[in-house]
């Protein structure tokens, strides 16, 4: 089986854990201070806090932003739930915005008619939640001048983007977002096996989300109530949590880092390879903003399908099980989450978000990792051939290699 995605593990990767490993720390030691640097040297940040997972980043954004009960958080539905849970987390009302049906992110213009709908009822949002889907970058800029003009904070979802750029920047850069949360999960663009960052321009939200992340507890004398009682002092002074990335973990991240451009360069090389192998087929990929440079964490195609649902008359569901069953790993990226269960019992329903239900309905990500092999890729492309249009009118599977590969 193809998998949709793979971490890729080397020799310098083993090595760097290996001398974690030999050390006498395991956690809370130099090497999660070295990659917090790293990565926010590398998205062009002053602050980086580095936890075990980006759904903890997500969480104590938010409340580092200082999102509690009666607030409300937005986001987008096509997303991981852990976008929206964030909110929830805190107590905080949870609502969506449509995605532009051309970029799949979420769209300016239903943002914008939200919020004027929102100011005129009292009930704008203290945060919105943009998510950088597949690795593409939102319309960072116009989302930037609407919470100008309407008073929320931004925290970026950039799970997907590590290694992006937008507008010349890269993202996390902290020119847009008031926080920018990416992920390393071992699917992702690099990994530190799970975890997450959360990365700042300003250094009271670092400090922070730094102490929620571990107890809420400060060895700082500045900062405790009561003067020290010894060295061994130390005061817990909010309610935090363990969300602390390991040793182990950091070190796997820091030396995946120094490859973490040419993954993205292959990434892309192996993306336009695809988009010449499956040209002429009753499929579409997600836009991309000219402002973008797409991380290209997942490569989604959506099918174009007649108004019975089916194309070449298979639904949806049958060509996913099909290519399934050809040994390609495809999956689903997203299931709108409006539509789960938990949030259907708070009073969402079908029909809310047309424009993401209609992706939901048509959207398949196929295999796309730094090691993918050209071969493999071919397989992925002839299997799509084979399910989706006559066999007289599909072209010789060495003539669309030899294209991709004179186009890539």
């Amino acid at each position: 089986m193809i998998p949709y995605g793979r971490q890729d593990i080397t020799a310098a990767d083993i090595e760097a854990v290996t001398q974690v490993l030999r050390s006498p720390f395991l956690t809370q030691g130099p090497a999660v201070p070295r990659f917090e640097q790293a990565i926010a040297a590398y998205a062009g940040a002053k602050h980086a806090v580095a936890v075990n997972s980006a759904t903890s980043a997500l969480h104590i954004a938010c409340l580092a932003l200082g999102l509690g009960h009666g607030d409300r958080l937005w986001t987008t539905p096509i997303t991981f739930v852990a976008s929206a849970n964030c909110g929830l987390y805190c107590g905080a009302t949870v609502d969506f915005v449509d995605i532009d049906p051309a970029t799949c992110n979420m769209s300016p213009r239903a943002l914008r008619a939200k919020l004027e709908r929102a100011r005129e009822q009292g009930t704008l949002p203290k945060i919105v939640v943009p998510v950088d889907l597949c690795g593409h970058p939102c319309d960072m800029a116009e989302i930037r001048a609407l919470a100008t003009e309407f008073g929320f904070r931004i925290i970026e979802d950039a799970s997907h983007a590590v290694g992006a750029r937008y507008c010349g920047e890269p993202v996390g850069c902290g020119r847009y977002a008031d926080i920018t949360v990416f992920s390393f999960h071992p699917v992702k663009i690099i990994t530190t096996a799970e975890g997450g960052v959360a990365v700042t321009n300003d250094a009271a939200l670092a400090e922070r989300m730094a102490l929620l992340r571990s107890h809420g507890i400060t060895r700082d004398q500045a900062a405790m109530s009561e003067p020290s009682h010894g060295p061994w002092y130390y005061e817990q002074i909010e309610l935090g949590f363990n969300y602390r990335m390991t040793e182990l973990q950091a070190a796997l991240g820091a030396s995946q880092l120094d490859r973490l451009d040419a993954y993205v360069e292959r990434r892309h090389v192996l993306a336009r390879r695809y988009d010449r192998l499956l040209e002429g087929l009753p499929v579409t990929v997600p836009a991309q903003l000219k402002e973008g440079y797409s991380s290209l964490h997942l490569y989604v195609v959506r099918l174009v399908l007649d108004e019975d649902g089916k194309v070449s008359g298979r639904t949806h569901r049958e060509v996913f099980e099909a290519l399934r069953s050809a040994g390609i790993g495809v999956n689903l990226h997203y299931i709108p989450v409006h539509m789960q269960p938990h949030y259907r019992n708070l009073g969402f329903k079908a029909g809310d978000f047309p424009a993401a239900e209609q992706f939901y309905r048509e959207a398949i990500s196929l295999p796309l990792f730094a090691a993918l092999e050209e071969a493999e890729q071919d397989q992925v492309a002839d299997a799509l051939w084979t399910l989706l249009t006559p066999s007289r009118t599909r072209p010789a599977l060495a003539a669309r290699t030899v294209e991709a590969r004179d186009s890539a």
